[in-house]
C-alpha cells in the first residue's frame, strides 16, 4: 500500500467528514456512504484503498439515479471527485494524478458555472435571481434582513406580493414590491460579485503561473469560499470545494493546507451558528 501525500490524505479526510456530516441517498445507501466515510478516517488502508472510493463513486451515483435529475449540483461533482481519487490512488503518483485531476474538476465546475449565468440563464444577469432568492428563501432571511435593509414586516409584504396566484387568477389591486436603497446594492453585488471571482477563479486555475503568483488561485478560492458560503445554506458545496483545493498543495505548503483546513472548518460554523440571526436580534435590541 502506497501511502499517499499530506495534502491527499487531508483531502480525503475532508472528503469523508463531508459524508458523515451530510449524509445523502435513500435508505438502502445511506448507510453503505457512513459506512465508508467512518471507515476511512478511522482505518488508514480504506483510506489510500482505490476499491472504497470506488464504492464511494459508485454510491453517490446511485443517489444520483435515485433523485434524476433533481440531486444537488455538487452531488454530480462529489461523484466526479471520488471516481478521481479512486483513479489516482492506482497510480504510482497519486499526489500529482489527483491534482491534475483536481484542477480540472475545479477549472470545468467554474467554467460551467460561469457560462450557466452569463449565457444561458436570462434571468441571473438582469438581477432577477438574486432579487428573488433573497427575497423567498427562508434560509436567508436573517442575511436579508441584515444586509438588505428590509424590517421584518416589509420583507413579509413583498414575500406576500411574490406569492404566486391559481392559474388565471388577477387581483384586483396587485400587490408591489418594496426595495430599500440596500437591498438594490446587494442584488447587484451578488450577482456580478459571485460572477466576476467564479470567472478569475475558472482563468487562474487555468493559466500556467509560477512563482508567488501560483498562490493566486488557492486565495481566490479562499475567499470564495469564506464570503459565499456565510450567505449560501449549501455547506457541502463549499466543503468539497476547500478538499479539491486542498489536493492541489504542494507537499511544503503546510500554511496553505491549514488555510484550507481553517475555512473548512469556518463553513462549518456558518452552517451550525445563526450568526446573522444573532447580529438581527442585536442590532433590533439595540
Amino acid at each position: 500500500m502506497t501511502i499517499a501525500a499530506p495534502s491527499v490524505q487531508l483531502a480525503l479526510r475532508l472528503t469523508a467528514i463531508e459524508l458523515l456530516l451530510r449524509p445523502m441517498g435513500p435508505w438502502t445507501v445511506r448507510p453503505l456512504i457512513l459506512i465508508a466515510s467512518g471507515a476511512i478516517l478511522l482505518w488508514p488502508g480504506a483510506l489510500h484503498s482505490g476499491v472504497v472510493w470506488y464504492g464511494v463513486a459508485a454510491l453517490t451515483a446511485t443517489r444520483i439515479a435515485s433523485d434524476w435529475p433533481l440531486a444537488d449540483n455538487h452531488i454530480y461533482l462529489l461523484a466526479y471527485w471520488a471516481l478521481a481519487v479512486a483513479l489516482a490512488l492506482g497510480t504510482p503518483d497519486p499526489a500529482r494524478t489527483l491534482e491534475q485531476s483536481g484542477r480540472r474538476l475545479l477549472v470545468a465546475a467554474f467554467l460551467l458555472a460561469v457560462l450557466w449565468k452569463s449565457v444561458l440563464s436570462p434571468d441571473y444577469l438582469d438581477g432577477r435571481f438574486f432579487r428573488i432568492t433573497w427575497l423567498t428563501d427562508p434560509r436567508l432571511e436573517d442575511a436579508v434582513l441584515l444586509v438588505g435593509g428590509f424590517s421584518p414586516e416589509q420583507l413579509e409584504l413583498n414575500r406576500a406580493a411574490l406569492q404566486p396566484l391559481p392559474e388565471g387568477a388577477e387581483l384586483l389591486d396587485p400587490r408591489r414590491t418594496f426595495e430599500p436603497p440596500r437591498f438594490e446594492w446587494l442584488v447587484s453585488a451578488s450577482t456580478w460579485g459571485v460572477l466576476a471571482i467564479e470567472a478569475l477563479i475558472a482563468v487562474a486555475w487555468l493559466l500556467p503561473l509560477r512563482g508567488h503568483a501560483k498562490l493566486a488561485p488557492h486565495l481566490l478560492l479562499l475567499l470564495f469560499c469564506t464570503f459565499t458560503y456565510a450567505f449560501a445554506p449549501v455547506a457541502g458545496f463549499g466543503w468539497l470545494l476547500l478538499a479539491i483545493g486542498v489536493a492541489l498543495t504542494g507537499p511544503h505548503q503546510r500554511a496553505l493546507r491549514a488555510a484550507y483546513a481553517g475555512t473548512w472548518f469556518l463553513v462549518l460554523l456558518y452552517s451550525e451558528v445563526p450568526w446573522a440571526g444573532v447580529l438581527v436580534d442585536w442590532w433590533q435590541s439595540g
